[in-house]
């Protein structure tokens, strides 16, 4: 099929001549790095009405990709991510939302781009706009606990090319490279969809845990913004950078927590960790504080006394599927200046095993982020 059929008509003047085929990562089941090709002779896709085509300029790495590779979200699974290559996951149920996932997959939910192709139904004036995606993918504005995922539910970012909705195609105007602005979708809207959920306001005390990595380095630079004090959990070597970012103490993540800040002396907790540390959380939380998650890289299954939580009237916030306003408010943060990236380390596409290895081995701060 040319690649033009499908496309708005209107647009033909403005568009890129584009290739046929392309580079991309195909993730062809679930287990190690192995279950990832590399190649080159991918189709490009054809935006749908209503969709548009980018060229990935940058794309990041996220505990997404590693624990939708390795099916760490069947319930089947009860060890930390990245302990092992999960090929006793339950396939029924092993992706985020808790359906099986259809391969081949093209993975990545952080994205970058311009758009080079509109389909019917979209203005081609949009053509050659520089673009964040919004990776939650909204069937409605009113779907909330109700979307896909870039990179999850469609093919992502790890091309390069990817069709999204016109919607999520977020313009932005930006003096960062594409490899900094990567590194901001997934992880500063969790984070901000974290602190949004909480209502972490002014003056409150924040303590976030695995404060070093994509989502936990986002929110000490996001509640810093709202002028929160931050509490970081990481280890020692990483203290220095975190001040910098804004956080007032950084306790070491093997610590006791309980000992080192006292019994109710937190206002709001926002967790990426989970894992043994989980009832410690919840006793330094002060009576009528809360209690946001976002991941569970230490282990998905913790313990919970019930009456920890109705005695102390805490508010516990399970955090995915953000409001619409989250990602519009972080596009005005990033075009003002109010946050900035922290970027890792980069890597060429075609060595993604390397980078997820990187990742694992959670000695960086920030992102990590690959180029087609």
């Amino acid at each position: 099929m040319p690649i033009g059929v499908g496309l708005n008509r209107a647009m033909t003047a403005r568009a890129p001549v584009l290739p046929r085929a392309m580079r991309a990562v195909l993730l062809c089941g679930h287990g190690g790095f192995d279950r990832m090709q590399y190649r080159d002779d991918v189709p490009v896709p054809i935006p749908a009405p209503g969709e548009v085509l980018i060229q990935i300029g940058a794309a990041a790495v996220n505990n997404t990709d590693i624990n939708t590779r390795t099916g760490w979200y069947s319930k089947s699974v009860s060890v930390a991510t990245g302990s092992a290559d999960h090929a006793h996951a339950n396939a029924e149920d092993s992706g985020w939302s808790g359906v099986a996932l259809a391969f081949p997959r093209i993975q990545g939910a952080d994205a970058c781009g311009r758009i080079v192709a509109v389909g019917v139904a979209v203005d081609a004036a949009r053509i050659g706009e520089r673009v964040l995606v919004d990776p939650v993918l909204r069937t409605s504005a009113e779907a909330i606990g109700h979307a896909g995922y870039f990179g999850s539910d469609r093919d992502g970012a790890f091309a390069d090319f990817a069709t999204v909705p016109a919607a999520n195609a977020c313009k932005i105007t930006s003096e960062l490279s594409d490899i900094e602005l990567a590194s901001f979708p997934c992880s500063y809207t969790a984070a901000e969809n974290m602190l949004t959920r909480a209502g972490v306001r002014a003056g409150e005390t924040v303590l976030v845990t695995g404060a070093s990595g994509g989502v936990g380095s986002a929110a000490v630079q996001l509640a810093k913004r709202r002028r929160a004090s931050i509490i970081a959990v990481a280890s020692p070597e990483k203290a220095a950078a975190l001040s910098k970012l804004g956080a007032s103490a950084v306790l070491a993540r093997d610590g006791n927590l309980v000992a080192e800040l006292g019994i109710e002396s937190i206002d709001v907790v926002v967790d990426v960790v989970g894992g043994h540390n989980f009832a410690a959380l919840l006793k330094v939380v002060r009576r009528g504080g809360r209690y946001a998650v976002a991941g569970a890289i230490a282990g998905p299954v913790v313990e919970l006394d019930l009456r920890t939580l109705y005695l102390k009237d805490l508010t516990l916030f399970g955090c995915t599927i953000p409001d619409p306003e989250v990602f519009r408010n972080l596009i005005r943060y990033i075009e003002g200046g109010e946050i900035r990236p922290i970027i890792s380390a980069t890597y060429p596409m075609s060595a993604i095993a390397c980078a997820q290895a990187d990742f694992l081995r959670k000695a960086h701060i920030g992102k990590i982020v690959l180029t087609p």
